[in-house]
Order: structure tokens, then sequence, then C-alpha cells
């Protein structure tokens, strides 16, 4: 089946005979409509091979892609990643179409680019033949077809495990799992972190000479002190640090030196040197060594500039860095400390493994140091909290970075989501992990501990692996009462696991389990219920209405008498026993929302870990199906944090807060529900967090069924509507994530390409 191809968006057509048009790409975004010879309702739901040749005359086609219409709109919850064209601009993809088709769009590159392209053509498999293609795998673009159909250790692990998910999870869950990662090989062939600084490093090509020109602009901007401690520095690195620093686009800078003592003579050399050449550099020579604390501190002593920059001594500033701060501060004119994001560099210079930060964040801050490179802060600041401290060597930035954000509005706390800093990955340094020096994580959790004393939360830290912290926060002196609330419809097995679950399993002192049934039929779950009702410390509440999940958790709220409430998934089941101890820990908090859990499949891989707005559409859950205990992005699913949303599978909220933003809303029966109340009480000034401290195993939906049919599609397209009419922007600017980070897939990959850099900086004053 061949389908024609009408340019829609971003895209120039010159005819270059009377047979052939040749396509400019002129953005980042440019689509085609794909409509078949025998109409959109011939591609029926099924597996086809879909086939396309580009000739390339210029620029270059990168991660190509087809949108599939069900009738909600092209979102990235369908995107269908294709793979790279081959040597000759063939594509070749598995496409599936799971539901009758609309329409259906084909976004060729997300570069601009100048190419012919032929006709598409599509060709119905059969399912078997589907399964032994996702078994192969994605075509990689450097790869021969005849190359594809041969067996290789790739084929055989692939199928090694798709039989171990077969045996685990049955075989239509297993399809799933293939298809999750054929399709993600095909994301992911178009490179890493390398490949995407090829394209969108903003200083790549013309863009550093573009950079000087703009940095122009700020003459008269304010000056900044970069301190910078030495000690024994390799002379390579030492240059090339001090060199980053008078490469910048921004001039107006001085460069504070402090010598902590280095045995090597050539390393007082070096300054010297340096500071004969450039009179913006000072240098101080310690006569004793003091460490990196009091090293630092004899730098600053030396800084007259309005806001000071923290530079390690091997390290370098991206060229632009400067220049960034400046234009953040000239439109955030009340920021006190400033972050960006950061990579790695090795000992050649190579970059590697970026850390794309979230904003504002305290929940993460007290669970490991986010902010780190590059830290900027006003120098009244440090005036304010005090200088580094001794004794918290190896932490001593996350020391200082708690105490500077205490006093701190979080309008105040600004994040430039844009890599400034390159961190030295070299045998000794932090960079490489922070095991490679075992005193840090010490000192980290004592500053945090000190940090908890100070803010006046009653708590204990530990340290649960290099550089992460577990803040395990007291109840009150009186424990407040907790409602379970729990929601459902007949699944007798479901629901007897989850409540025998709670009452065994939960070492909390005082709660009690509302169960509201939504009209059971089954006899055996109406037999459960009348068991149930004769259970201490449970009520069972009837409520027969069409099924409306936010009506059902506000009628149990209404019949709450617990200060705190716990709604919890009837598809459920306790893993640890203090897991409400953990939740209603952090819900007791003043500035707490909703307070979320760590969920697994049965197999244990991970169904929750928090949600990311806009992943997928409106909002995803990020980490699905990676193994359980696994670090995931930056150690972030093993420590707690704020998020903007977590699920109401199990959630847990002050029954105050609940009312106060007007409980869940029934305009929204099915999905989206929980992402919608969390974004209230963002707005309301209250924070989200995730913790995986509360573990518990998650059926998901296994009591409700699938979005099958054509009613309940229909209603899921309405609340994606709503959703998108109601919070906009705000669901693609998630502040708890990243622009640099993919909307794609929720594995924390790079975004190709990344959406806008706008300047993080809280939008409402939050509580303390």
């Amino acid at each position: 089946m061949s389908a024609r191809l009408t340019p829609l968006l971003q895209l120039a057509a010159h005819a270059v005979s009377s047979e052939a048009t040749e396509y400019v790409a002129e953005g980042d975004d440019p689509q085609f409509r794909v409509d078949p010879d025998r109409g959109i309702h011939a591609l029926a739901p099924g597996w086809y091979v879909m086939d396309i040749r580009l000739q390339i005359k210029g620029g270059d086609i990168q991660r190509p892609c087809l949108y599939p219409d069900y009738g909600g709109g092209c979102s990235e919850a369908t995107r269908i990643p294709l793979p790279q064209p081959d040597a000759q601009g063939d594509i070749r993809g598995l496409v599936l179409i799971s539901r009758p088709l609309r329409a259906l769009r084909f976004d060729p590159s997300i570069r601009p680019a100048r190419f012919l392209i032929g006709a598409m053509k599509f060709r119905r498999i059969t399912r078997p033949r589907a399964l032994w293609m996702l078994l192969q795998g994605a075509q990689d673009a450097g790869e021969s077809r005849e190359d594809q159909v041969r067996p290789s250790m790739a084929f055989l692990t692939r199928l090694g495990l798709f039989l171990k998910d077969v045996r685990r999870q049955g075989l239509s869950p297993a399809v799933d799992q293939l298809v999750h990662r054929y399709y993600g090989a095909s994301r992911h062939a178009s490179g890493g972190y390398l490949q995407w600084l090829d394209h969108f490093d903003p200083l790549k090509g013309s863009g550093l000479e573009q950079a000087r020109v703009n940095a122009r602009q700020f003459t008269s901007g304010p000056l900044i002190s970069v301190v910078l401690p030495v000690y024994n520095t390799p002379l390579n690195f030492l240059k090339r640090c001090i060199d980053s620093v008078r490469g910048q686009t921004y001039q107006n800078w001085e460069l504070c030196i402090a010598d902590d003592a280095s045995p090597d003579a050539r390393v007082a050399e070096c300054l010297a040197a340096y500071a004969r050449e450039d009179v913006r550099i000072k240098v101080v020579v310690r006569e004793q060594n003091g460490h990196i604390s009091e090293a630092t501190n004899s730098a600053l002593a030396l800084a007259s500039g309005s806001h000071v920059a923290f530079l390690d001594h091997d390290d370098e500033l991206s060229a632009d860095a400067l220049h960034q701060v400046v234009v953040a501060l000239a439109e955030h004119p009340h920021a006190r400390l400033l972050y960006s994001d950061e990579d790695k560099i090795d000992a050649a210079g190579r970059r590697f493994e970026p850390h794309f930060k979230p904003g504002w964040n305290p929940e993460l801050l007290r669970s490991q140091n986010y902010i780190c490179h590059l830290m900027v802060v006003e120098t009244s600041l440090l005036a304010q909290v005090g200088l580094l401290r001794a004794g918290f060597e190896g932490s001593q930035d996350h020391d200082l970075v708690l105490r500077c954000t205490e006093v701190l509005l979080p309008e105040q706390i600004c994040h430039i989501p844009r890599v400034l800093y390159h961190w030295r990955a070299i045998e000794g340094s932090t960079a490489l992990g922070g095991d490679q020096k075992s005193y840090a994580s010490e000192a980290g959790r004592r500053a945090v501990s000190e940090h908890l004393q100070r803010i006046r939360r009653d708590g204990a830290v530990e340290i649960v692996n290099p550089g992460c912290y577990r803040t395990l926060l007291a109840l009150p002196a009186a424990a407040p009462k907790v409602s379970i609330i729990i929601p459902t419809k007949d699944r007798a097995d479901l629901l007897s696991l989850c409540v025998r679950s709670v009452l065994d399993k939960t070492d909390y002192p005082d709660f009690e389990v509302i169960v509201v049934d939504n009209g059971s039929l089954e006899p055996d779950a109406r037999s459960l219920l009348r068991e149930l009702r004769e259970t201490p410390c449970v009520r069972v509440l009837d409520y027969p209405i069409p099924f409306n999940f936010s009506a059902i958790v506000n009628q149990g709220v209404r019949h709450a008498a617990g200060d705190v409430l716990c709604l919890l998934n009837n598809d459920t089941e306790v893993i640890s026993r203090s897991w409400l101890h953990e939740l209603v820990g952090r819900a007791a908090q003043r500035d707490a929302g909703a307070i979320g859990a760590m969920l697994y499949y049965p197999d244990d891989t991970i169904q929750h870990a928090g949600v990311v707005l806009g992943l997928g559409g409106v909002a995803g859950h990020v980490y699905t199906r990676m193994v359980r205990g696994a670090p995931g992005y930056m150690a972030r699913a093993w420590v707690a944090q704020n998020m903007s949303a977590v699920t109401a599978a199990c959630m847990v909220v002050r029954k105050e807060v609940f009312e106060e933003v007007g409980g869940f809303d029934e305009a929204l029966p099915v999905a989206f529900n929980d992402i919608d109340f969390c974004l209230r009480l963002l707005q309301a000034g209250y924070r989200n967090v995730w913790t995986p401290y509360a573990e518990l195993y998650h059926h998901e939906s296994a009591s409700r069924g699938s979005e099958d049919s054509p009613e309940k599609q229909a209603r899921f397209a309405a609340e994606v509507h709503a959703m998108k009419w109601r919070w906009g922007d705000q669901l693609h600017d998630d502040a708890a994530y990243n622009p640099n980070l993919t909307l794609d897939q929720g594995d924390y990959g790079l975004a190709f390409p990344p959406r806008s850099p706008k300047l993080r900086v809280a939008g409402v004053s939050l509580r303390h």
C-alpha cells in the first residue's frame, strides 16, 4: 500500500523537475500528512513494515518518526520512532497501528535538511513475522539488511530476555516489553551525548562568536568573583582551568586564587605568571595547608565582586558561563543564588555524563547535593550565613548551599538549564563517584542533619549510598490518625490481598481502613465485603454510582475520621512495614502537599517513581519497568525528592490540605484526576514529594480493565483536552524535570531537540 505525503509545517517545496520536488526542512519540527492511496482506514490495526527513501541533498536527517492520531490528536504518547536512514537513504521501520486511525503524520527530521522523498509504502505482516523482527532489533543505519537476518549475540540476548519475560509475565506483557525495547533502540540510534552536543551545543560553530557579541551588551554588568582553591594541581589541568576563566565571553570578572601550600613549587610559579599577565587574577599563597574549606575562604577574602562563583582547581567553565549568569541576574534581579547544569570531562577533555537538573527542589537537596556546579551566590549572602566551615571537607559546598537556601525565598533561587560547568573526572575526584572520597559522605550526612535541626524538623539522617541521604522524619508526639481510603469494585482477590497486607504489615499506631464499594456484583466480592464490615478498624461504604474515581475518593474523605488521608488502590500490596510511617512523617511537614510512594509491578520492576508533566502528552510515570534497586538518573530513584505530581494509587495528604484545594475534581472521572489535584496543591503553595522508602506492589488497573472501547477512548480524549486547556504550558515545563530531557519516554533520556531553556525561578512564594 502506497501513501502520498503532503507538507504541513516547516517544509518549503521546490520543484526540480516535472516529477521531482525538493523539500527544505526549515525548523526542528517539519511535518508531512500521510494519505494512504486507499484512505486512512485502509491502515487497519495491525503490524506493518514501512519503507521510504530519502535522497539527502544537504543537512542532516535525525530522528524520523510517525505520529498516529487515534482521535485525540498527535502526541508523544503514541509516537513511533523510526530507524535512521541507511547509506542509500532508505528507512525501514516496524510499525504497530494499535487502534483505528483518524490521521497519520510523518516527521522526517529534527534538524534542517534538504531532500527528495519517494513514496511511503506500508506492507501488512503477520504477528509471528512482527515478533521475529522485534527479536532482530531496530536496524542500525550502518548495518546491511543481510546482517540483520543473521543470528547474532544481540539477537540471542533479546531472545533470552523475551523468554524470561514470558515466563514471569505471560506472552502479551512480554511482547509489550519487546516492543518498548525495539522502539527504544530506534529512539537512541541517533547517538548519545556527544551527538546531542553536535546538534544542540549553543557554542558550536559560529555560536561562540555570537555569544561574545551578545556578552558585549553587558559591559557595565556586575563584577563576578570566581574563587579557586588550588592544591598541587597537575599543571595541564590547572592551566586549562584558569584559561577557561580568561576565555569567558563576559569580561567583568576577577579570579581569586588561593594556593593551599602546594608542595609542588611549580604551582605557585604558574599562578604568579598568570597574575603578571592579567590584572584580574589575584593570588594568595597560604603558609600552611588548611584543606578545601580554609583554602576557599582565603580565596573569598580576595573577592570584591557583587557575586561569587565557585570553581574547583581542575575543572573548567563553559566559555559563556558568566555571561549566562549575568543574563539571569538581569532577568531576575532578586535572585541571590544561581546554579546551572553541568557535565563531566575526562583527562583529554572529552565531555560525558551531563547532569540536567530540576528547578529548586529542597527535598532533593536534602537527599543529595544536586546543585553542585556551577553555583553563584550573592556576596552579601555569604556575609549573612557565613563562609565554608572546616570539618565538612568533601561536602563543604553541600553544607554551604543548605545554609544559604535556609534564608532565601524560593523566588531568590534561579536555575539556568544550560551546561555551564565541566567537572573533571580523574582518579580521586568525586566526579567519578562519591566513593572516591569516602569521608565526603559522612560530612554530607552531618551537613543535612544540622540543616534539619536549624529548620526545626525532627529526624535522623542515614547514608543510603555515597552522596545520597535518607531523612527519617519523626512523627508528631501524638501520631495523627490516618484514614486509608480504598475504592473498589468486585475482584475480591485483589481487595483481600490489599486489605490483609495493610492490616498485617503496617507498623503505624493509629489508622482506619475505609473501603468504598462502587457497586460490587460478584458473589465472592460481596462475601468479602460482609466479612470486612465485621473486621476491626475497617469500614465499608456503599457507593454504587457510575464509575468516577474522583467522586469515590471524595465520598471516602467525607466519612474519614483521620487528620491524614491515604488514598490506596485496591490492587496494591504493602511490602515495607514502615510504609505509612514514612509517608505520614513527610505529609506532617508544614509545606507538604501530596506524598507518593515507590510502586512495583509483581515482577519487581518499577511501576511508579513519580510523575513528570508532559511525558507522553499530559503526564507520565518515570522509570517504568526499571528493575527494583536501580539508581535511575543521577541516583534519583534512590532518594526522596519534590515532584510535580504523584499517583493516587498510593498518596498521603493531610485532610485539611485536601479540603483546602477542593478535593478531587469529579469532572475528571478516570484519568489525570490525581495530576490535576497535585497541580492545584502546587498552585496553593504546597510541595509534593515522592519517596522510595514506602514500597508497595501495584497490579495497575487490574480491577478496572483497559481503555479498549470507543466510549472509554472518547472519555480519555476529553480528559486529555481538559488537562491541556486547564494547565496549558505548565504541562511542558515541569519544574522538577529539565527541558534538555525527553518527554518521549520516562527514562530521563536526552531531548532531541531540547525544549526552550527558560530560567527556572519559583513563581509563587511557598510556605516555610
